[in-house]
């Protein structure tokens, strides 16, 4: 397991995990986090993502990284849609959550899919999608 901090101008933001790392012919790990509401919607969480996925694809060696989403939870969907991951289907009754065995979607990448890393592409994706200012009009010679 390597569990991570999310820290946001000096505070505590939020925490970030990658759980069952399994080695062999599978290298792979799943992602869990959770952001404080005050920093939601600012790119916290998605960059915390891509920093973590590009350590364990770069550094740890992983091949595949999975993130299980409650259906029902749009910010956590929203992570994943916008860096890019795979949605994978749907795993019935996967936690027991709340009293009950609830239902999560699977969303995965792959090594393969972000030979650049995640962190770059979440940026070039970012920046493509920045609302463009009208240029200004330029003086003209006499």
């Amino acid at each position: 397991m390597l569990p991570f901090v999310i820290e946001y101008r000096g505070r505590l933001a939020g925490q970030l995990t990658v759980a069952g790392i399994t080695w062999g012919s599978m290298c792979s790990g799943h992602v869990g986090y959770w952001v404080d509401q005050a920093v939601a919607g600012r790119g916290v969480m998605p960059t915390a993502v891509a920093l973590a996925v590009d350590h364990c694809f770069r550094t740890v060696g992983l091949h595949r990284i999975e993130v299980c989403i409650r259906p029902e939870n749009g910010p956590s969907r929203r992570v994943v849609e916008k860096l890019g991951f795979r949605e994978e289907g749907m795993r019935p009754r996967y936690l027991h959550i709340d009293g009950a065995w609830r239902d999560h979607l699977v969303f995965a990448l792959t090594a393969e899919e972000v030979p650049d890393g995640l962190l770059r592409r979440w940026h070039r994706t970012r920046a493509k999608n920045a609302p463009r200012t009208a240029p200004q009009d330029s003086p003209r010679n006499p």
